[in-house]
């Protein structure tokens, strides 16, 4: 009797085991705008160290166009944002394990990110480019030949500078932003592939030598939940309409960007805006 006790408990613990195990694998369950309300607050991943996107000001305050988006929608839901920065590897990681409610961290919208997270319709736009000096005839890819190239290595404009740049072109690779901007504004290079942020901090350090001269790719970010979480994705949606209309936004790109706010696109190919 004693043994047979032992072997239904030994199958008791195995089964409660198995079931941990399995709630442990599945992904953070599906949660609502009632539930972020319900408890009072709103759990934003956002970039730590990326201005204008997302940043830590040496006060410790969390800031940035993604920080006052995320503010605005916390306004919308009534309940106050507590942020979490992140690593950009460990961005969707956090959403999926259910770290985080919401994603407002420099998202760019690209299909196989799509297959991970849902993202909402985009509420930023951005763009890969090539910045040279204003002296120097760039005007097609074909150019890039005669000039030497850096870029950050492994980002979007890497990849973007490799793909379109002739197989001849000196491409010098750089850890990072700060490094590959350095190195234009030093002589190292002749010519830079950034993003439309990078003039500013070009301008700032040899004010008005140097302009944009190539565009490659557009890019826009979107806020990213987790996938099937419908209630929230159409809270997204309804509060991005919302504050284009209102000039929220307007006002959010004015401090931030200093561009005007682009036009959006309306869909985008293997993006869907609405949850299934």
């Amino acid at each position: 009797m004693f043994k047979s006790m032992l072997t239904r408990r030994n199958v008791m613990l195995g089964a409660a085991a198995l079931v941990t195990a399995v709630t442990l694998a599945q992904p953070a369950a599906a949660i609502t705008p009632d539930e972020i309300k319900a408890k009072g607050k709103l759990i934003v991943g956002i970039q730590g160290d990326n201005p204008p996107w997302g940043f830590v000001t040496s006060g410790g305050k969390q800031d940035g166009l993604d920080a006052d988006i995320a503010t605005l929608f916390g306004k919308e839901l009534g309940v106050p944002v507590e942020f979490v920065p992140l690593e950009v590897n460990n961005r969707i990681p956090a959403l999926t394990a259910g770290r985080v409610d919401v994603l407002f961290a420099t998202m760019a919208m690209l299909p196989d990110r799509a297959k991970a997270v849902q993202f909402s319709k985009p509420y930023v736009a951005n763009a890969i480019v090539l910045i040279g000096p204003k002296s120097a005839e760039i005007k097609t890819n074909a150019d890039m030949a005669k000039f030497t190239v850096g870029v950050a290595k492994g980002a979007a404009q890497d990849t973007q500078v490799t793909k379109n740049a002739p197989a001849n072109t000196t491409i010098r690779r750089y850890d990072g932003d700060a490094a590959s901007v350095q190195a234009l504004v030093s002589g190292q290079v002749d010519t830079l592939g950034g993003n439309i942020f990078y003039m500013d901090r070009v301008e700032k350090a040899r004010p008005g030598e140097f302009e944009n001269k190539l565009e490659f790719q557009k890019l826009y970010n979107g806020a990213c939940t987790r996938l099937g979480e419908k209630e929230i994705n159409a809270a997204l949606n309804t509060f991005i309409d919302k504050i284009k209309a209102n000039g929220e936004l307007k006002a959010v790109y004015d401090k931030w960007m200093k561009v005007p706010v682009p036009t959006f696109p309306e869909s985008l190919d293997g993006i869907p805006f609405a949850a299934n």
